[in-house]
């Protein structure tokens, strides 16, 4: 097939462009090359396969899209502004690349559909994860007052104030939208299923959880949390967490990732569902630091702020039950496996810690408590 990457040339697009070469397709890519992402330069970065057609171009560009889609068979939709906390003060900015962003592909799919449209979603659409009671029932997790907040009192209770214990999250969870961000990844997802089920275009959203691995953006701020950790630790300064440090996430590899996203395109029953992507496992933010920390040989201990960012969430990771059993998606690489690959990459890199500028920024605009 001859393949459509959104947002190719990034962390995920470059990754899946890998991996769809190696089964034999071709690949075009379509992006922006963001300075955020690519650095002042905007350049073709070196790790692209020089196999990937690259189109240099936005989203939101009727033009540009349409360039992009001739010959194409199949679409993956990964361009995305991406970051909680710089969504909640560049609204119109995520807004735009976000949603309009998808509109402007979807018009184009409309009047050249293709055979697979695969969109990136995120974990970041559930807001907290699931928790049970102290009884055993399983229930949505309760938007933390800010009053509590400020009181340090980081978990999830109930409506009597019992603390509550997280348990993996199911796609049946409901949305709960905590973060601009939040908001455009459940429009991209709604947006692109509903339009390829209107127009006969078998469509499939994957939600991804924590991704990490190499190629990731070190001088992104607003990056995942493995990267601005590597970006402190390689400029000599200790990991910034927020809360305690005990807050519970799925770190997934970009390995991993693109297996699913490959096995989305092959597998019929996947077309109009929505599916997690994750590792299946949980670890406190705390712990990835200590692991990371541990392999790069570092002695920084971790700067645990005691304050809550506006738009995270305390726990949060994925059943991935769902996945399994429709597309036959196991995850490979552990964790630990996974940042001695990456600790590996880093050694070559060069980052720009840019973590307190950006954590100033939030303070400024009174979105950290």
């Amino acid at each position: 097939m001859h393949i459509l990457i959104t947002g190719g040339a990034g962390f995920i697009g470059s990754h899946l462009a890998d991996e769809l070469l190696r089964h034999g397709h071709r690949v075009r890519a379509l992006d922006n090359l963001s300075s955020q992402v690519h650095g002042a330069d905007a350049v073709r970065p070196v790790y692209l396969s020089r196999d990937v057609e690259l189109v240099r171009g936005d989203v939101r560009d009727p033009d540009a899209v349409r360039r992009s889609l001739r010959g194409i068979d199949a679409v993956y939709h990964l361009a995305a502004a991406v970051g909680v906390g710089q969504s909640m003060y560049e609204v119109a900015d995520y807004t735009s690349i976000n949603n309009l962003g998808t509109a402007v592909l979807l018009e184009a799919l409309i009047k050249r559909p293709v055979q697979r449209l695969v969109v990136a979603s995120s974990m970041s659409i559930y807001g907290e994860g699931l928790y049970r009671t102290s009884s055993g029932r399983i229930v949505d997790g309760n938007e933390r007052s800010i009053e509590q907040l400020r009181r340090g009192d980081w978990e999830v209770r109930d409506d009597a104030g019992q603390p509550l214990s997280p348990v993996p999250t199911t796609e049946d969870k409901p949305p709960s939208l905590a973060s601009v961000y939040a908001l455009s990844k459940f429009d991209q997802e709604r947006l692109c299923l509903m339009v390829g089920r209107a127009y006969g275009i078998p469509t499939v959203a994957l939600r991804f959880f924590n991704v990490f691995g190499t190629r990731q953006a070190l001088s992104n701020p607003y990056t995942g949390v493995l990267a601005i950790f590597a970006s402190r630790l390689m400029n000599g300064n200790p990991p910034l967490i927020f809360e305690d440090g005990l807050q519970k996430r799925d770190f997934v590899s970009v390995s991993d990732v693109t297996q699913a996203c490959r096995l989305a395109l092959d597998t019929s029953a996947a077309a109009g569902q929505s599916l997690n992507v994750g590792s299946g496992r949980s670890y406190s933010v705390l712990d990835v630091a200590a692991l990371l920390g541990g392999v790069l040989g570092t002695d920084l201990e971790p700067d645990i702020c005691g304050k809550y960012r506006v738009g995270d969430i305390r726990h949060c990771f994925a059943d991935i039950g769902r996945a399994e059993q429709v597309l036959g998606y196991r995850p490979r690489v552990t964790l630990e496996d996974g940042i001695v690959e990456l600790a590996e990459w880093l050694e070559g890199q060069v980052a720009c810690d840019r973590v307190a500028e950006a954590s100033a920024e939030l303070a400024t605009r009174g979105l950290t408590v």
